[in-house]
Formats: C-alpha cells, sequence, structure tokens
C-alpha cells in the first residue's frame, strides 16, 4: 500500500543579499576571542560584516573602520595545525587578528580595506590588474557614499543656532555637528557640558584635509567619517556626551511662526489687466501703480470723421484730472463704451449734417459744438463715477 503524500513545504522567506565591495571567506580573532572563528565576510562602506554562510543575508558581527591606524603582517606561526596566514587591523580603540588561506588572499583583503579608509588604490600590494579594477570601482563607490551621508547629530544651523537648540532640549542630547564657518567642506562640534552647576559650552573645528576628518584639539586626531568624529567625542568624554537627535522639524523647534499655506496665487495687475469693458480693480497702494496713458478713456475722444479740418485746430477739449491716471473704484453696471461711443458720435453726425443746411457762423457754431461736447463729456464722467 502506498503511503500517503507528505504536504509539501513552505518555501522559506528570502531576504536580500547585501551587496559588498568584496566578499569572502575569512578568520576572525577578537580581544575576548580565545581561537579563530571563521567566517563569509563582507566590506560595505567603511565597515567589515560577518556572516555564517555566504547565503544569509543577516550578518552577526561587525567591525566599524572609522578608528582605523594601521594594518600589520604576522610572522608566520610554521605550526602544522595552522598553516594559515595572519594579519592584524589596528584601530584606535582594539586590535582584532585575522587569518586567510593564502598569500594572495591576504593582499586582496589588505588592498580593499586600504582603498576604502584611504579613499585610493594602494600600490606597494603585490595585486593582479583585476583586482586593482575592483579596488578603483571601491574607490569611486565611496567617495560618492561619503558625499551623500551624514551623521543624525549634523545640522545645518549656525553657530549662534546651534547653542539655542543645546540649551532648549537639553534632554534631546549634548553633542551637535554642523557646517563650519570656515567651509571647504569643514564642520565644527559644540557640545553642552554641566560643569559645577553651570552650563559650558564648547565649539571644536574639524577640518577636512583629503579623505579624512581632522580634530583641532591638542593633539590633533584624523577620523575617516564623520560619524567617527561622533563616536571619538563620545568614547574620550566616557559616553557624558550624547549625540543630539530630535524628531521635531527645525523651523518648528526655533520658534518660528508657522506660515499657513496660501489658498489662492495673487495675480498682480501689472501682469494681466481683466477684459474689457469692465474696469481694472484698484491697485494697491504699496506698489504705486499707474495706468498707462493709453488706457485713460478720455484719449478716445476723436472726432475726425465729422468735424472740417478748419474746425480741428480751433477745437481744443479739455484734459481731465491727474487724479484720472489712477484707476477708479469698480463703477455699477453701465452700457458698454464701445457701444456708447458709436450712438454719441452717430448723434453727433446727425445734429452736424442738419446745421450745414443753414448758414453758420463760425464763431456761434463753434460755441454750440463745444457746449455740447462739454455736456456729453461732464455725463460720461458722471457715469463713470
Amino acid at each position: 500500500m502506498a503511503s500517503a503524500l507528505s504536504p509539501p513545504r513552505a518555501p522559506k522567506p528570502k531576504g536580500i543579499l547585501p551587496l559588498h565591495y568584496y566578499e569572502n571567506f575569512l578568520e576572525k580573532k577578537g580581544t575576548r576571542d580565545r581561537d579563530y572563528r571563521k567566517f563569509w565576510a563582507g566590506l560595505q562602506g567603511l565597515t567589515l560584516y560577518f556572516y555564517n554562510s555566504n547565503r544569509d543575508f543577516q550578518h552577526v558581527d561587525k567591525v566599524d573602520l572609522g578608528g582605523f591606524v594601521k594594518l600589520t603582517d604576522e610572522a608566520p606561526q610554521r605550526k602544522l595545525h595552522d598553516p594559515g596566514i595572519h594579519f592584524s587591523l589596528v584601530l584606535w580603540n582594539q586590535e582584532i587578528k585575522f587569518k586567510v588561506d593564502s598569500l594572495e588572499s591576504r593582499e586582496i583583503w589588505k588592498g580593499f580595506i586600504l582603498t576604502v579608509v584611504e579613499l585610493r588604490v594602494p600600490s606597494n600590494l603585490t595585486l593582479l590588474p583585476g583586482h586593482l579594477y575592483m579596488m578603483a570601482e571601491a574607490r569611486d563607490k565611496e567617495e560618492a557614499r561619503r558625499a551623500l551621508e551624514k551623521p543624525s547629530c549634523f545640522l545645518k544651523v549656525s553657530r549662534l543656532e546651534a547653542q539655542l537648540l543645546l540649551e532648549r532640549y537639553p534632554e534631546c542630547g549634548n553633542l551637535l555637528l554642523r557646517p563650519s564657518g570656515g567651509g571647504a567642506g569643514g564642520v565644527s562640534v559644540t557640545t553642552r557640558q554641566m560643569l559645577n552647576g553651570s552650563p559650558v559650552i564648547r565649539h571644536y573645528r574639524v577640518k577636512h584635509e583629503g579623505p579624512t576628518y581632522v580634530i583641532d584639539v591638542e593633539e590633533p586626531f584624523s577620523c575617516l567619517s564623520l560619524d567617527a568624529v561622533v563616536s571619538y567625542f563620545v568614547t574620550h568624554t566616557n559616553k557624558e556626551l550624547v549625540p543630539f537627535l530630535l524628531d521635531e522639524d527645525y523651523e518648528k523647534v526655533l520658534g518660528g511662526p508657522k506660515q499657513p499655506p496660501p489658498t489662492s496665487t495673487p495675480v498682480s495687475t501689472q501682469d494681466k489687466l481683466p477684459p474689457l469693458p469692465r474696469l481694472p480693480p484698484p491697485p494697491d497702494q504699496d506698489e504705486n501703480y499707474e495706468i498707462p496713458i493709453g488706457d485713460v478713456p478720455a484719449a478716445n475722444y476723436v472726432n475726425d470723421e465729422v468735424l472740417p479740418p478748419s474746425w480741428q485746430v480751433t477745437l481744443k477739449l479739455k484734459k481731465l484730472p491727474k487724479a484720472q491716471a489712477k484707476a477708479p473704484k469698480p463703477p455699477p453696471p453701465v452700457m458698454p463704451k464701445p457701444e456708447h461711443k458709436v450712438v454719441n458720435s452717430g448723434l453727433l453726425a446727425r445734429k452736424l449734417a442738419a446745421s450745414t443746411a443753414q448758414p453758420i457762423f463760425p464763431t456761434t457754431g463753434l460755441a454750440d459744438v463745444t457746449a455740447e461736447l462739454e455736456e456729453k463729456l461732464q455725463k460720461r464722467r458722471a457715469l463713470e463715477h
């Protein structure tokens, strides 16, 4: 009798394997380890990650290269049970020993570590052209990464604003990084500590020299990253200095008034005038805006087609007052201006045509026409106001 089929096993969740500049097997022995332990190691940024196998995506240990001092080769052990090649990584707070299975593997590991630390491909190691090309790629990636990466306690604030943040929010930390006033990629460190019951604020300059950051203290100290600068201050003060971490927005912290978002975008009357026959809105007093002369309604009163040429020299219309240059307040709805002009001009033409049948004295006709034009002009002004 055939046995019942067992249910299929559920597939294990797969993670994304991390991307490293270089990865291979590496045996590690720390200061507290009694013997070497073999790991699958990968170099990413200024960190060495260690995994149980090359299929794992979660590291079990890591070493920060921010406090790098030097790499040293150890003499062969000349023991039958230990034929490996040894070298040491010296940091400013510890020393870690490594073991590999060949001289070539040791040179490759040393080359990649020196490349990301010094941002240059070492020339004093025995390496193949392919390895040198891979290290040059790792250098370019590390330069791009450092250009974008900043510690969480780095804020783009001034010297006074940094002091203000540390004084107002002591529970958020007492160490803050900010851009240096001298520029050139340098930074400054602002700290606030309580000494004898009184707050003391200090500022430290950090110079950016090539791939390193040099802390300007009595004995200048070099770091490979801004994270290493923060670690230096935290470690050398026995963790009395704590990096400043603030969740709120910087503008909100400084107490600046938050402007509400505008509901609509104001349109300047200088950019676009309302269409005719509507009059433009009154301009803002602060803008000192003036309507062009061509927009003044009195400029349209021209009667060349009706009056004889001999009268055009004698007739002089009164100019509008100077106050008319500014846009008046919106008047009540009136009849469109073009139609009003056509009716008035037609009426004036008919009256002039009827009066030509009688003998006209120049002085009497001129007085009548002038009076009639003044009367019509007064009516038009009354309508506009």
